[in-house]
């Protein structure tokens, strides 16, 4: 009974990502679930309490992959300017893979209280690792740095989000990376 309540859970959290990935947290519905899963809605209901809960759980399961995918692009890089645009770039290439769309999703507004203090906690590891890079660039503040640069990151996250931006994606990356390291040089 535990494996099928297992496997339902994770199909629910497949049919979340999926949805994410077409349409954004407007499309993340309950009904949708129910209809992607073949679960009756007061189903959906027993596994998450609301549209907040399901992002949540995802973030717990897939925000470890992100970081660590952050984490090892910044390890191969050899100098702490190359690491800063490492820890930009790799961000912005994971926001097109499916398995992030809770990742990017995270930012939307409408997430209650709890589950955004649950994102901001595990954004902390990404904020500690690029911290160290700006320490050895000098920066005095890094932790206040790492924000600021995080929310250049957001930022260029949010513009390819928007699918149809006036800018290619690949503008928008550069955009962000010129940035981020005009920015960390001070």
């Amino acid at each position: 009974m535990a494996e099928h309540r297992t496997m339902q859970r994770s199909a629910l959290l497949d049919a979340a990502r999926s949805l994410l990935s077409e349409g954004g947290t407007e499309a993340l519905t309950f009904p949708a679930l129910a209809e992607r899963t073949g679960l009756a809605r007061s189903s959906v209901y027993e596994y998450f309490r609301s549209r907040g809960a399901v992002v949540e759980e995802l973030c717990a399961v897939d925000f470890p992959v992100w970081a660590a995918e952050v984490e090892s692009a910044m390890a191969a890089a050899d100098t702490a300017e190359d690491k800063v645009e490492a820890y930009v770039r790799q961000q912005l290439t994971l926001v097109g893979d499916r398995r992030h769309r809770a990742v990017v999703a995270i930012s939307a507004s409408e997430l209650d209280a709890g589950a955004r203090e649950k994102i901001r906690a595990a954004h902390g590891g990404l904020v500690t690792m690029i911290g160290d890079a700006l320490r050895d660039l000098g920066h005095e503040q890094p932790r206040l740095a790492a924000m600021m640069l995080q929310g250049v990151v957001d930022a260029a996250v949010r513009r390819l989000e928007l699918g149809g931006a006036a800018e290619e994606p690949c503008l928008i990356t550069e955009a962000a990376v010129s940035m981020a390291l005009r920015g960390v040089r001070g």
